[in-house]
């Protein structure tokens, strides 16, 4: 019987978060098709890279560094500014621009999934969760270790291409080209009526 741990972990590094990885891609097609840069613009985009970075951060801890109490903690805190910005970012673009049926599609699994990967997390580190809520007989810790062994370096290398090719450079695209247009546009212009 293999382990069940060692399953979870692996669930997490090859389908959960490359699934978020593609989602996240599909999402910034669904903006580009929806002409975000003459829409709702670059409050959105600035929304969206505040996203990615909120959820960026505590993969990279979790990629890189012993999964402890503070690492746990920033996983939870910045999953929780990360549902907050994107009920502020749907409010935001609704009356700004068509958010497409596929997108909102998108946008639940965008939220559910780093939900998930957090729950799996805590559950395969679960004494340390304890610690950091004041029970059980672990001491919480809250120094960065890097993990020993590390991840594979052919998946180090094959995940962060993925972010860099359909995350990275895409959003850095939709930024880029919504500031253009906020410097040419006139204020207000462009703006789409909502559609159902």
């Amino acid at each position: 019987m293999q382990d069940t741990a060692l399953i979870s972990r692996n669930f997490i590094l090859y389908f959960l978060l490359p699934f978020w990885i593609l989602l996240g891609f599909i999402d910034y097609l669904c903006h580009r098709r929806t002409n975000i840069e003459i829409t709702s613009g670059l409050t959105e985009s600035l929304i969206h890279s505040t996203m990615l970075t909120l959820i960026g951060v505590p993969m990279l801890l979790g990629l890189f560094f012993n999964i402890n109490a503070l690492v746990i903690l920033t996983m939870l805190v910045a999953f929780l500014l990360h549902e907050v910005m994107a009920i502020w970012d749907v409010n935001y673009a609704m009356t700004r621009r068509q958010i497409l049926v596929v997108e909102r599609h998108l946008h639940s699994y965008l939220g559910v999934l780093p939900f998930m990967i957090v729950s799996m997390v805590i559950c395969l580190h679960w004494d340390q969760f304890l610690a950091l809520v004041g029970i059980g007989s672990a001491a919480e810790s809250f120094s960065l270790r890097l993990k020993q062994p590390p991840l594979p370096m052919n998946y180090v290398v094959g995940i962060f291409s993925a972010v860099f090719a359909l995350m990275v450079v895409p959003y850095v695209e939709e930024l880029w080209r919504c500031w253009r247009a906020a410097r040419t546009l006139p204020k207000g212009a462009g703006r789409a009526p909502q559609r159902v």
